[in-house]
């Protein structure tokens, strides 16, 4: 039964190391990706438990979790990683992993959030924010929560009216498409 349970632990880590480019199995669990990220406090599990559960095979748990959803790939964690470890790269991978597998998440609207964020950076070759959160209410149905913030927001110039289009766009645009092109092929 041991030698399964490593043989499974090893086939997970492998697989999240090969996609993600990064040695996640160096792992000290120094705590120090944790401490930096700026999302932990709404995390189920903070970047170094997602680390160290990837290491010991728990892909159910991980690729069930909102901490992989609510990654803003900031990339302070990976930054501030002694052993050198791409942790945002290694969450992008397990985002990925979640949706081949099509994992169950826990809360719906972090999905939904995911998908209007990816729908708005290929349109636009990078996020719209308006556009984005509009398209989010609509996923969610949650139309009147945190309405208050939009004037503030107009205020200090965080959000426009209008997108801006990125130089790239049209390559991004084609990013996606090569990805949706991939997918279909598994």
């Amino acid at each position: 039964m041991t030698q399964t349970l490593e043989w499974t632990n090893a086939v997970f880590l492998s697989e999240v190391e090969r996609r993600s480019g990064t040695p996640v199995g160096a792992c000290l669990q120094c705590h120090k990706c944790s401490t930096g990220c700026p999302v932990a406090p709404e995390m189920d599990l903070l970047s170094s438990q997602v680390m160290r559960m990837v290491q010991l095979g728990q892909e159910e748990e991980v690729l069930a979790s909102n901490a992989i959803w609510l990654c803003a790939s900031c990339e302070a964690c990976t930054t501030r990683c002694p052993m050198g470890i791409d942790i945002a790269g290694a969450m992008d991978t397990l985002r990925m992993l979640a949706v081949e597998r099509k994992a169950a998440v826990p809360d719906k609207r972090v999905k939904r959030f995911n998908d209007s964020f990816l729908q708005s950076v290929r349109w636009h070759g990078r996020v719209f924010e308006l556009g984005m959160m509009t398209a989010y209410k609509l996923r969610t149905r949650d139309f009147f929560s945190d309405v208050d913030k939009v004037p503030k927001m107009f205020a200090k110039r965080k959000l426009s009216l209008l997108p801006h289009f990125s130089a790239a766009a049209k390559k991004v645009r084609q990013a996606f498409k090569r990805a949706e092109e991939e997918e279909k092929k598994r």
